[in-house]
């Protein structure tokens, strides 16, 4: 289940908990919107637990490596011509 889904579940949840008056014989309908609500909250820490542990670090800046070859003798630099 993804972000969306969560997030379905817990508007569901909420609609099923505070905007309905049903009555229903053997179900507390507002008892299973506020589990649906949970379960939604659950779904959502879960999910971003998940992506932020995927995410991948891009550097900002590319990284420039320079190879250097210094002989020893003075010379193979350019500076002793």
């Amino acid at each position: 289940m993804g972000l969306g889904g969560c997030i379905i579940l817990i508007a569901v949840g909420a609609i099923l908990a505070f905007a309905t008056d049903w009555h229903m014989n053997g179900v507390n309908v507002h008892l299973v919107g506020v589990i649906l609500m949970i379960v939604g909250l659950i779904g959502v820490a879960t999910f971003s637990s998940i992506a932020r542990r995927r995410r991948v670090v891009v550097p900002t800046s590319p990284v420039i490596e320079e190879e250097r070859h210094h002989h020893g003798d003075g010379y193979s630099d350019g500076y002793g011509l």
